[in-house]
């Protein structure tokens, strides 16, 4: 679709659209189990509000995060190929997932492995979501803020680097947390619940608002730098609250599904595709995207191969480098 064709299409048809979809990709997630297909709501309806129900409305939430972050990290750097992830926040909650992993072996063999176990697991998602702010914090130090959006990016890449060369340190240590850290790289949707599920909605219902609130901000910084300071924004400050959401529904969505590859990034390019619009609505419409993308790949993990599941992470990761090489090889050189 060319861009003079987006300009003419309405945002409520592809809210209607995403909307449909969003619903019966839900319904779809209900009858999806390990054994296939089913209709297990008629006669095992504890299934559906214990496992089922929680995980596909924590699909939808995380992917909803997922895509906000992305739309906020492309306006924020004006660069349509930046990601949730390129602060540090991924560096970080994979290091601090690894250090959980490797301190939960060695506390194996004093408290018993059974005990050490049950502390690795509640503190791994209360891990993650401290690295990816530790890592996005990191960043902002370094970079000395969020006035310079050039030494920003190269800040964020240093601290990636950094963080995941000393996680692999912390591994060679520890081979034994290898496992639980590939896990989390590669993205599941298996250990949502109903408190992951609040977690992520009352996380959403904070920042989504906010950012659009924002939004007028990421309006300006189209103009350039020197163009939304002449609007009397103070485009350093508010870049810095925009990061803080940003890293917010990030470490959030993070610490719940692990490393979920590609939605943040597609999201907002699917969007854009469909219907050119300001920033707020960029944002929601993002957000709505992320959460039909990431319901979608969780559908697939689970009946691909059922009873086997597939890392929703990997799914992400193929489907959206094949429509991103798509995108590229339709707009040429």
């Amino acid at each position: 679709m060319s861009v003079a064709a987006a300009r003419h299409r309405s945002p409520a048809v592809l809210v209607a659209v995403l909307g449909a979809a969003a619903v019966g990709i839900a319904l779809l997630g209900l009858l999806a189990g390990s054994d296939g297909w089913s209709l297990a709501w008629i006669d095992d309806w504890p299934l559906i509000t214990a496992i089922r129900a929680p995980r596909t409305l924590g699909a939808a939430l995380a992917g909803a995060l997922l895509g906000l972050s992305g739309a906020l990290a492309q306006g924020v750097f004006r660069n349509p190929l930046a990601d949730p992830y390129l602060l540090g926040s991924a560096a970080g909650a994979g290091l601090a997932v690894v250090l959980v992993l490797a301190a939960g072996g060695l506390l194996g063999s004093v408290i018993g492995l059974a005990n050490a176990e049950l502390l690795v697991r509640t503190g791994l998602v209360a891990a993650a979501f401290a690295g990816a702010l530790a890592g996005v914090a990191l960043t902002l130090v370094l970079a000395r803020g969020a006035g310079r959006r050039t030494v920003l990016l190269l800040s964020g890449v240093v601290v990636g680097v950094l963080l995941t060369a000393v996680a692999d340190l912390v591994l060679l240590a520890a081979p034994e947390a290898m496992r639980g850290k590939q896990v989390f790289l590669l993205g599941t949707t298996g250990f949502f619940g109903w408190p992951s599920v609040g977690l992520m909605a009352a996380v959403l219902a904070v920042v989504l608002p906010a950012s659009m609130a924002l939004a007028r901000v990421l309006d300006a910084l189209v103009l350039g730098e020197g163009g939304a300071a002449s609007l009397g924004l103070p485009v350093a400050r508010l870049r810095l609250v925009l990061v803080a959401l940003m890293a917010l529904a990030t470490g959030t969505a993070v610490a719940q599904a692990g490393l979920v590859a590609f939605v943040g990034l597609v999201s907002p390019h699917l969007v854009r595709r469909w219907v050119t619009v300001r920033h707020a609505a960029l944002l929601a419409l993002s957000s709505l995207a992320g959460a039909v993308l990431l319901m979608a790949a969780d559908l697939m993990a689970r009946t691909v191969i059922a009873p086997e599941e597939l890392p929703v992470g990997i799914l992400t990761a193929v489907l959206g480098g094949l429509f991103l090489m798509r995108l590229l090889h339709r707009q040429g050189p």
